[in-house]
């Protein structure tokens, strides 16, 4: 499904894979940078699990975990599951065990990553939510904590009657169905139990996320 958003310096709307080139030749973007003449560097990432994906600034000497909680607070946290980057073949845990190779989340992304590096990270090792990640470029500068520039507008599925999907069933969900307007949602056979709210998230009908 193909899913576009808005870039927050120009407002204007891209696909996904579109928006990765915008944001490097937005003016809009380019003028608001000029005002930062910090001595720092921020990266620009790119997340995604589809459709579902966001770009965000984030200073280099950031950490893991800050991006990890920036991660859970927007698209992921549920129950205080576990959570993992892997990176070049190095794990880095947000509960590392002595004895299982894992390091720790609190490592500068400088120390970690680099400009065109792809990476993963999992939520949750019970009902797994993965995202990849992308550097995807630097620049002189220092932003508060971590910025969301762009994000998909919500993906448009439909119930089964036609209708905009409302909510999703957690159990039809690992089928690849289960979105129910709120009429349908009523007479679904699992049982309102088993329904939680359509979300803007990858984490959509796992465990008990409700956005």
């Amino acid at each position: 499904m193909k899913s576009e958003g808005i870039c927050s310096y120009c407002n204007k709307s891209f696909s996904g894979s579109a928006m990765t080139k915008h944001l490097q030749s937005c003016a809009d973007r380019e003028k608001n940078n000029e005002k930062d003449q910090n001595n720092g560097k921020v990266y620009l990432i790119h997340a995604r699990c589809d459709p579902f994906w966001i770009y965000f600034e984030v200073n280099s000497d950031s950490t893991l975990k800050e991006i990890d909680s920036f991660l859970r607070d927007l698209w992921l946290e549920c129950c205080g599951h576990m959570s993992m980057f892997t990176i070049g073949g190095s794990n880095y845990s947000s509960s590392p065990q002595k004895g299982d190779g894992d390091k720790s989340m609190n490592i500068p992304l400088n120390k970690a990553l680099s400009v065109g590096m792809p990476f993963i990270h999992e939520y949750d090792f019970g009902t797994t939510t993965t995202l990849g990640l992308k550097a995807v470029s630097e620049r002189q500068g220092k932003v508060k904590g971590i910025s969301l520039i762009a994000r998909n507008n919500l993906p448009d599925f439909k119930c089964k009657c036609g209708n905009p999907a409302k909510e999703i069933c957690s159990q039809c969900v690992f089928d690849g169905e289960g979105f129910l307007c709120k009429k349908c949602a009523k007479e679904h056979e699992c049982g309102e139990e088993m329904l939680l709210p359509y979300v803007n998230s990858p984490r959509n009908g796992m465990c008990g996320f409700t956005g």
